[in-house]
């Protein structure tokens, strides 16, 4: 009905943070005279950008779906699932459901991710280092 709603709202704040982010990270670099970029690190608005990639895609992906289904139209109120009170309900209860489980479990795998990047760059730097030992 609307699942997708709830990782299209994540996208939207996650959109917004790594925007921020990226400029604060920007002005840090600007405003030192010797910068020293860390050669294999990855900044953390490019991390926030894989969520970014994910949610969008995945909300984009399940709002065509419910569009193919009928289920999101043209027109007022665009959900079907507004039409009566009955159906209302039950589309938040599977926005709170469906869609928040979505939407964490999205976040749950981005975080994977970040663990992983930190790990492979952190293990690279250390086989760098005992190179030049």
């Amino acid at each position: 009905m609307a699942c997708f709603i709830v990782p299209a709202a994540e996208a939207i704040v996650t959109t917004v943070v790594t925007k921020v982010v990226k400029n604060k990270e920007k002005k840090a670099l600007e405003s030192t005279e010797h910068v020293t970029v860390e050669e294999g690190k990855i900044p953390f608005s490019k991390k926030l950008s894989w969520l970014n990639y994910m949610l969008w895609g995945g909300s984009g992906l399940l709002a065509f779906e419910h569009v193919w289904h009928g289920e999101v139209v043209p027109w007022f109120p665009f959900l079907t699932a507004m039409n009566s009170p009955e159906s209302t309900l039950d589309m938040l209860r599977e926005m709170a459901s469906h869609g928040t489980l979505m939407a964490g479990l999205v976040t749950a795998v981005w975080i994977g991710m970040v663990a992983v990047s930190t790990v492979l760059s952190t293990k690279k730097e250390h086989a760098k280092e005992e190179v030049t030992e």
